[in-house]
């Protein structure tokens, strides 16, 4: 049993070393609708079973264990973050999911749109428009924890962003977009985050802007990705997700993927009191 956690290191997914923070983990199950009593609960297990140098992956596996033992819909929750990555690998999945979140936040929504540039045409992920907004979105999706968005990424973007207002600019100036978006599943480094800031590229991440990134975008709409679901298989998942459903409250209004999965009703019905709880908001 540690009886001194302040000066216990655990190791990141990017390899560095940072001091074990019970306030940080308490918050993260808080925030999986936890009530105190759980959250201390977990808390305390955890900690007793800390050691010099664990990884972060393995306090979380730890957490997530007990949570799952008491209440799906807290494990789902809790595990946002790794069902993003689940999306993966080819980011396809991502882009619809980002897809999604504009569409259910009030955006005329298209992915895979063709735009000509003034030197060259360009693939654009998320095209969004609302009251006067035209966004033009580049989503890069990282399967692996622990990689960020480095500066090159929106140097590239912008670049691209800007060949394309170059050609609306010149022949057609009333479709021309007004926004370009970087959008990433995972972090922005400091320089990108300053870059964006400068050049006016419009920056998204799992936690930035503060309190409006995507972790808070989800929380707040409750629009959980079906791969957060701790109830379907892999294979369901993947299934669900090839016929561009992205969405928990997808799911809710097509119930009839389940059927064709030839999932049993009484584990259909686990499976929608669990998706419905998350889709709550």
């Amino acid at each position: 049993m540690v009886q001194n956690i302040s000066n216990i290191e655990v190791v990141k997914h990017s390899g560095q070393r940072a001091k074990f923070s019970i306030e940080k983990l308490k918050n993260s199950l808080h925030k999986s609708g936890a009530e105190e009593s759980l959250v201390n609960e977990i808390s305390s297990q955890v900690r007793d079973e800390l050691y010099q140098g664990i990884s972060t992956k393995e306090i979380y596996n730890r957490a997530f264990a007990i949570l799952k033992k008491k209440k799906n819909a807290y494990a789902s929750k809790y595990k946002l973050k790794k069902a993003i990555y689940e999306l993966g690998p080819t980011g396809f999945p991502f882009e619809k999911f980002i897809g999604a979140l504009l569409f259910y936040s009030g955006y005329e929504v298209k992915t895979g749109q063709i735009f000509q540039g003034k030197c060259v045409t360009h693939e654009v992920d998320v095209v969004a428009q609302k009251n006067g907004q035209h966004i033009v979105a580049e989503c890069k999706f990282h399967s692996e924890e622990g990689r960020n968005c480095d500066v090159k990424i929106p140097l590239y973007v912008h670049s691209r962003y800007h060949d394309i207002l170059n050609f609306y600019s010149e022949n057609n100036n009333s479709k021309k977009p007004n926004e370009g978006w970087l959008i990433t599943n995972t972090r922005f480094t400091e320089d990108a985050l300053n870059y964006g800031n400068c050049s006016g590229l419009h920056l998204l991440s799992w936690d930035f802007p503060k309190d409006n990134g995507i972790k808070d975008r989800i929380d707040q709409l409750g629009l959980y990705p079906v791969t957060v679901s701790t109830l379907l298989t892999q294979r369901e998942k993947q299934f669900l997700l090839s016929r561009d459903v992205v969405l928990c409250k997808q799911l809710i209004n097509d119930s009839f993927y389940l059927d064709h999965l030839g999932i049993s009703e009484k584990r259909k019905a686990r499976i929608f009191d669990e998706i419905k709880l998350l889709c709550k908001n």
